[in-house]
This record gives C-alpha cells, structure tokens and sequence, in this order.
C-alpha cells in the first residue's frame, strides 16, 4: 500500500476505535449477557487460580447445559485464547473491570479484521471498494457492537483473516522460497488458533481452498503442501475435542444449533422452514444490520461481473455457515458476526459497480448525493434497532451489590433466572442461575443462598427458609 491507502486505513481505523469505545465500561449486563458473562467469567477464574488453559472454569456449577452435575465449573466449549489474552492483560494492568478488556481486546481485533478487507480490497478490487467496505465495518452499528462484546467471535475471525492473508501472500507467483515458507507457516498456524478459538470458522476453509486452487490450479489435490496445511490447522482442535471428552460435565448440548431455536413453547424446529429464510435474510441481515437501504449495495456487488472468484468464495463459505447453522444464527444475534466481512465487502464492490456505471446513470453529483443518502438512511435505521442492544436493566447492578453484601466470597447462590448466568457474574459470585432441583436439594449440594424474583414462588418458601432480604424486586433466602 501507498503512504495515501496507510492514510485512509488510519482514518478508518481510528474511527473505528472511536466508535467502539462507547458505553465500553458499563456492566456486563447488555444483549447476550448471559454469555459474555460465562466468557468473561472464565477469565476472570484465570486471573484468580491461574491461567490453566486446559481447565477453563466459569461460575455456574449446576451443569445443567450438559445434562450432567459440574461441582468444578467446567467451561469445555471454545479452547480459551480469547479468555487468557484479556485474563493476563488485566493481570498486567488491572485499572479497569476486566470485561472492559474483554471489550477492548475484542475492538483491537476487529481493527485488524478491517485492516485486512482494506488491503485485500485494495488488491483485488478498487480503493473506492475498499473504502466503502472499511468504513461499513467501521461504524455500521451492528458491527460496531458485535466487535465489541466479550465473545470470542471477533478474535477467531482476526485470526482467520490474518491466515487468509498470508495464504494470499503464498499463492503469490513471485516469492522467494523462503518467504514462501514462512507464509505458509504463519498461515497455517493462525488458521489453527482460529478454528480452536471458535470452530464455526472453519466454513472460512472455502476461500483457502480457493488460493490454493489460485497458486497450483487442479493440481493442488497432488500436493502434499495442501494436506499438511489443514493438518497443521485441523489437528489442534481434533486434539482438544478428544481431549474435553474427558470433561462431559462441561460440554453442553449443542446438536439444536442446527436445526431448532428455543421458544416459550420448547424447542421448533426451523430447519429450511420460511421463517428460517425470513428472519435471517430479511429480519436480522437486511433490517438490522444493513438498515434496510444499503441492500441494495450489497445485490449489486453479488449481481456484478468478476474476473476472479475470490471474494465469491468468501460468500460461499458465509451462506454454507448460515444453512449449517440454522437454529444458532436465529437464535443468537452473536452468530452473524462471522458473515459481517463478506457483508462488508459485497456492498464495497457494489458502489463501485455503480460508479462504474455512471454514464448510463444520473450526473456524478446527484448520483453521489443518493449513495451518501443511502448510507446517512441505512446507518440511522440500523441504529434505531441496534440501540437498544447497549441498554441493560438499571436494577441488576444494585441488586448484585446488595447480595454481595449479604453473602461471602465463597458462598454458592442458587438465581431463579432460568438459566441466565448474569447476575452470577455480576455479583462475583458461583452458583447456578436455575432452578434445577428443589431448594432442599439444593441445600444439600452446598448453595447457601436462593434469589428468587418470582413472588409467587417466594411467598410458597418464607415458610421453610429465612428470609434475608427483600424488596420489591426478589427475596434472599437463606438455605
């Protein structure tokens, strides 16, 4: 890159930073805190016993997600790179609550996921795609939030670009052998940390097929290079799969992801149904995260004529996520953040098709005046959806500190949250955020306390337990 394309990038990355530093400090309490707080949690056990990367713990022992009982606490998802990077940041310099590093570790990643659809942009297409497709990832609010939240999403998907950039460096036809290597090593070895980070990227494995495909044609499949590539990338998470079979407690159940979402009915299965194709398509990718307006970008970038596929490749490896996938990404807002790129991108290559086009369209003036007024649309619109994605009730941080007056650090708290481990962590407390067996069950196992929300429920237990506090929002009993 010229010191010109350094510039801009600076530019959109500064705004970028800009943009997900708002509201970083407030409680982990917003859209998917149950999870963030189970991601955070992890490290904040590391920070406290030790980074021990083989037995990541949070702070929900019931083990009601595998079915099974979880005394230990066991967290076997995702291996905890992203968990032990803010953990021992914060052991560094622990000025701030450690889910702002958490946020902030996520932002700084996210950087480089841009920096890389500049480059390759820049490579590929036009300065103008690349602007726009930075400047979307940049500041679109959706992909502002979601870059920011203390999910390991972001942090697998730098890593998975930074493999793809360097694979794209090693399909390169004038390289050194030595440079060669090296790309091919760096390549393969992000591209391991990334599927161990969070496998679902693993669908990213269509546009390394691609650059292979790129450097050696049909003839890839005979060399032996391409096998050990995903050997190196594939054998990591083989390994710690194997190895968290030791750990059954801690894995949850997860085969729903494909098929069903969660309802006040159970579970429905949504598989290839309409309303599959409704909420994803035109609900969550046209109305929120594109505001509606900027689909239009995004068709035209898809509809334009390429000499090459390589960005193809990158909606390809998107859409078999999203059909694999299908209870997840409806369930979970979090689970688009690995199609954002190629979201970004497409709309990128569709302005400049449209500029392209400009002596058969309006003057460059007003077609120009309806492209920003577009973007002005889209963003606010957008941004009337994604809002509400930063609030978090006001109560649930005075309620914690309430309980965590009442209580010791080591004493265990039963939440009749159903399952929502936010307030867990909120009050720094273990425990389970449901009720998953009757209170003098409970008591045996160890719980002390029981916070309970529903009045109902309460009223039935002032009978056989003390009361320890209560307002109009729960009741603390004592177990």
């Amino acid at each position: 890159m010229n010191k010109k394309d350094i510039f801009i990038l600076f530019i959109i990355l500064f705004l970028s930073l800009i943009f997900r530093l708002y509201r970083i400090s407030t409680p982990l309490a917003d859209l998917h805190s149950w999870r963030q707080a189970d991601t955070a949690a992890v490290a904040r056990n590391f920070v406290r016993e030790g980074i021990d990367l083989l037995h990541p713990r949070y702070d929900d022992l019931s083990g009601r997600e595998a079915g099974k009982e979880n005394p230990q606490g066991y967290r076997m998802v995702e291996f905890p790179i992203y968990n032990a990077i803010f953990a021992f940041i914060f052991k560094l310099a622990p000025f701030l609550p450690i889910e702002v590093y958490g946020r902030l570790t996520s932002a700084i990643f996210s950087l480089l996921v841009i920096g890389v659809i500049y480059y390759l942009m820049l490579k590929e297409a036009t300065r103008l795609a690349a602007v726009v497709a930075g400047l979307i990832y940049a500041v679109f609010p959706f992909f502002v939030f979601f870059s920011r939240v203390v999910l390991p999403e972001t942090t697998a998907l730098s890593f998975t670009f930074i493999s793809i950039l360097f694979l794209y460096f090693y399909q390169e036809k004038k390289i050194n052998p030595i440079d060669e290597l090296i790309y091919f090593i760096v390549s393969a070895i992000f591209f391991a940390f990334a599927i161990l980070v969070k496998p679902t990227v693993i669908f990213y494995s269509v546009v390394l097929f691609y650059l292979f495909w790129q450097k050696y044609h049909f003839k890839f499949l005979r060399k032996i290079n391409f096998f050990l590539y995903f050997i190196i990338a594939f054998l990591p998470f083989a390994l710690w799969r194997l190895y968290i079979r030791n750990f059954p407690e801690g894995i949850p159940v997860s085969d729903w992801l494909i098929t069903s979402v969660n309802t006040y009915e159970g579970l429905k299965n949504i598989f290839f149904r309409p309303a599959f194709f409704r909420w994803i398509f035109f609900e969550r990718i046209n109305n929120i995260i594109f505001g509606g307006y900027l689909s239009t970008f995004f068709l035209l970038g898809i509809l334009g004529k390429s000499k090459k596929f390589f960005f193809q490749t990158f909606l390809l490896s998107n859409l078999l996520y999203l059909f694999t996938f299908q209870g997840g990404n409806i369930q979970h807002e979090y689970y688009q953040t690995l199609i954002l790129p190629a979201l970004a991108i497409f709309c990128g290559i569709g302005v400049q098709f449209l500029v392209y086009l400009k002596k058969h369209l309006l003057s460059p003036f007003i077609l120009g005046s309806i492209i920003v007024t577009i973007f002005i649309l889209s963003f606010y619109f957008s941004l009337y959806r994604v809002r509400d994605y930063y609030n978090y009730p006001k109560d649930l941080s005075q309620i914690a500190k309430i309980i965590k007056t009442l209580s010791k650090d080591n004493d265990k708290i039963v939440t009749d949250t159903t399952g929502d481990s936010t307030l867990l962590y909120l009050t720094d407390r273990k425990g389970t955020p449901s009720l998953y067996k009757d209170p003098p069950t409970l008591q045996k196992l160890g719980y002390s306390y029981l916070i309970i929300f529903n009045k109902d429920y309460s009223e039935q237990l002032k009978n056989n337990f003390t009361t320890v506090f209560e307002n109009d929002k729960f009741v603390m009993f004592k177990l």
